[in-house]
């Protein structure tokens, strides 16, 4: 252990520790800018710094170990002015918009500002101005707002293995950019939006479906059906003050009906038919020799990335259609027929956790007969931002359910939405067929947890499955190494673009590194859906009875003529550098 003082206060913490991880553990706080635990610690941006008693100059505490026997100030005046005096330059060339920025109230940068009562800019000068790259059906990138921060660099580059984000140019011309400065459309980026997740201003977000939805709701020819994905349902409440993970379904379902939605239906409906379809081809495949191993195609950034650097390796992608383009295709198809509604009429509306669904529901491979599965794609902060602009009291909201027969799901549907959720359900269903019987131990705990890549194999029906789980992009890359040089042992993988699933996903709430340091939210969000998933009375897939009514109704099984034509897809080899 290693002993020192910091603000007067004795401490002692293991060898290796920083200045900042030793405050932080002890409760005091430095200020911070470009630190992002475990992914950016690179003492950019300096406003961390601190006095090392003894010492000429600042010491960067984001990186700077301890030694035994420093004395620290985090706080003296002439920390405090050389903060106000870094702060005021980055400030200096920086569009402050902020009362029209989507990051209002929840920037890092304007909680600095506010922290250090920063009420002019001293440094007024030359700006740098930047077209605004919006090309992107996913991501706008906005470099006006940047503040050369470079988490998004380090979260592309370090976490998803991707590197379609680096810092170019030098000096005051230094900028984040892409190659030959092209769109994120036109380059290697999988649209999984975990960049805006780590931007700590308004340089990169979401491109805004608002306006659109908000159109269509007016519109009284319009029958306008929303849904909205498990994940969300366990983040939305956050939006509005309340603990990370509360599961506030009820209040969503109220609020969606009260801006009015003429039906409010549920995802893990379509998770549940997803299930039914991929675990029947994955048995399919088992059974008559078929490309194995199958991987997992629900997660759009994963199939983004796979198409353009795995080209070769598509077959292996199971064919099913992620469950909110399911979902949308059975309501333009049975729903419509069944209520004599006029397809073309139908407007679907997806909230997701994901901003590459925004993408994903624009592929010309989504669509049926030329009628798109999805119309829209808004992420929970867009939701949260269309209740507030309904002037809706969200956390005083009543708690009602979804609208049926569509809304009724599984709990295997809910925990579609965590790393290993996918897996799990699909065994559950997978496995009661192979063996013919109901199995009653459904909880494959092996598929949980946070490790990057799991893996378990089954005994099932005389037969050794082995299954993996890969969570994020870097972890994707290994994997599929291994299927390229036929050296996978694998027979079935889950594969998830956003490290943790889900639950963190690019169109998630976004939270500060500060929390991002002291909270685990990828557990609290995914520990609701499995409750969820513990509480519900039917844990199965294919004991729904809306699963039952579908098949018997409209597709007859999984797998069907009728069922490939609308639930199913293929998917293309891209150029790394085309859409």
């Amino acid at each position: 252990m290693v002993n020192l003082v910091i603000d007067g206060k004795e401490i002692s913490v293991k060898e290796g520790t920083t200045i900042l991880q030793a405050a932080m553990q002890n409760g005091i706080d430095i200020p911070t800018l470009c630190f992002l635990k475990e992914i950016n610690e690179v003492g950019d941006c300096r406003m961390c710094i601190v006095e090392v008693e003894g010492r000429r100059g600042f010491a960067t505490s984001c990186i700077q170990k301890v030694e035994e026997g420093m004395i620290v100030k985090t706080n003296s005046p002439a920390v405090i002015e050389a903060r106000k005096v870094i702060l005021d330059l980055i400030l200096s060339n920086h569009h402050r918009d902020c009362l029209t920025c989507s990051r209002n109230g929840n920037c890092e940068l304007q909680a600095l500002a506010d922290k250090f009562n920063v009420s002019e800019v001293k440094f007024e000068g030359e700006k740098t101005n930047y077209q605004i790259d919006d090309k992107s059906p996913s991501i706008v990138r906005d470099f006006n707002k940047c503040v050369l921060c470079r988490r998004c660099v380090a979260t592309c580059k370090n976490v998803q293995n991707i590197g379609a984000i680096d810092c170019t140019q030098r000096g005051f011309e230094s900028c984040i950019s892409t190659t030959y400065d092209c769109s994120l459309n036109d380059v290697d980026c999988t649209l999984c939006g975990q960049c805006i997740e780590s931007c700590p201003t308004g340089a990169l977000k979401e491109k805004e479906n608002i306006d659109d939805v908000w159109k269509k709701l007016r519109d009284e020819d319009t029958f306008v059906v929303v849904q909205t994905a498990p994940a969300v349902r366990v983040a939305l409440g956050e939006e509005f003050g309340m603990d990370i993970g509360t599961n506030v379904k009820g209040k969503m379902v109220t609020a969606l009906k009260n801006m009015g939605f003429d039906k409010v239906f549920d995802t893990n409906t379509g998770a549940d038919l997803t299930i039914m379809e991929e675990a029947n081809e994955f048995i399919e495949r088992v059974q008559n020799n078929g490309v194995l191993p199958m991987i997992t195609s629900c997660s759009p950034g994963w199939v983004r990335f796979a198409e353009k650097n795995y080209p070769e390796n598509l077959e292996h992608l199971s064919t099913c259609k992620s469950p909110h383009q399911m979902f949308g295709a059975v309501i333009k198809s049975y729903f419509a027929d069944k209520y004599g509604i006029d397809r073309n009429k139908i407007c679907v509306v997806s909230v997701m956790p994901c901003v590459a669904k925004k993408y994903e529901c624009s592929r010309p491979e989504m669509e049926v007969d030329g009628v798109r599965d999805v119309d829209y794609v808004i992420t929970t902060r867009e939701l949260a931002r269309m209740i507030k602009q309904a002037n809706m009291d969200f956390t005083k909201l009543e708690d009602n359910e979804f609208d049926s027969p569509m809304g009724e799901a599984s709990g295997a549907g809910a925990i579609f939405g965590t790393t290993g959720g996918v897996m799990e359900a699909a065994i559950r269903t997978a496995v009661d067929t192979l063996e013919n019987r109901s199995i009653d131990e459904i909880e494959y705990k092996e598929v949980r947890g946070e490790k990057g890549i799991k893996e378990t194999t089954l005994n099932v029906a005389g037969k050794e499955i082995k299954i993996a789980v890969v969570s994020g992009l870097a972890n994707a890359r290994k994997i599929m190494d291994e299927i390229k040089t036929g050296k996978s042992p694998y027979h079935f993988i889950e594969i998830m673009a956003c490290p943790g699933g889900c639950v963190v996903g690019g169109g998630q709430p976004i939270k500060s590194s500060k929390i991002r340091s002291t909270l685990n939210i990828r557990k609290l969000r995914a520990d609701a859906l499995y409750k969820i998933d513990e509480k519900s009375t039917i844990r199965k897939s294919h004991e729904s009875p809306v699963m039952k009514m579908l098949y018997d109704e409209y597709f007859e099984k999984p797998g069907s003529h009728k069922a490939h034509k609308y639930l199913h897809t293929k998917y293309t080899p891209k150029n790394k550098y085309d859409i």
